[in-house]
């Protein structure tokens, strides 16, 4: 059974969702601050999160930026739900790395539509990532471990997340800016070296293999 985190400081709206995704199937646990839902969530990591924007506590985009940015969580999927309906919020909200985005009111069936959705595209998305190769270089992502010749390379969460990006654009030039959102987080203030210093470190672990990580001089890098 699937689990959905809903975090809404509305208790009427609370109540509805939780009625609404039990009666389809769902486990549901709601909470009405951003403190509350952290401490559950440090005992607990659900398929999706309901998240809205206007909290008691602490703004939604900032409980999204820290799921996104805890390695052990940053994979849950996460719809925002919020009163919030100007193009711009959506946009923040997207960037900030929500699935998706819905604006109260809103339909109890699209709801559950949605969470389906969501559920099903990471489900595929899993499936199809699920093991990367590359001569040498073998990355399984559901262990989240990476091989080279069959030895596995010990690498840090970040080293381990650039490697994955190159390995899944398929010899495609990944660009330093998009790398640096996608694992620094689009709020990042360090110094551009800061990438070149983790190409280094990652290419000096992967030995030999490492030289099929090609630089691009002013765009990025790729596997070729």
């Amino acid at each position: 059974m699937n689990t959905v985190f809903c975090v809404e400081d509305d208790a009427n709206i609370r109540e509805l969702i939780s009625y609404t995704l039990t009666s389809a199937g769902f486990e549901v646990e709601s909470f009405e601050n951003g403190n509350a839902f952290f401490k559950r969530l440090s005992v607990q990591t659900p398929d999706v999160v309901l998240l809205d924007i206007m909290l008691p506590d602490m703004d939604g985009m900032e409980i999204l930026k820290k799921l996104r940015s805890d390695e052990s969580k940053n994979n849950v999927c996460v719809i925002m739900l919020t009163a919030k309906s100007e193009r711009m919020d959506k946009i923040r909200g997207l960037d900030t790395g929500a699935d998706d985005y819905m604006t109260k009111p809103f339909d109890v069936l699209e709801l559950i539509s949605r969470v389906k959705a969501i559920l099903r595209r990471t489900q595929r998305k899993s499936e199809e990532t699920h093991e990367l190769c590359f001569d040498q270089i073998r990355l399984d992502h559901k262990k989240r471990v990476v091989y080279v010749s069959d030895t596995e390379i010990s690498l840090t969460y970040k080293e381990y997340e650039l490697l994955h990006m190159l390995m899944a654009a398929k010899g495609d030039v990944v660009t330093r800016e998009t790398i640096i959102s996608k694992i620094w987080g689009t709020d990042f203030e360090g110094e551009s070296r800061t990438l070149d210093v983790h190409i280094r470190t990652l290419r000096q672990k992967l030995g030999e293999a490492g030289n099929h990580i090609d630089t691009v001089r002013n765009v990025g890098y790729k596997i070729g």
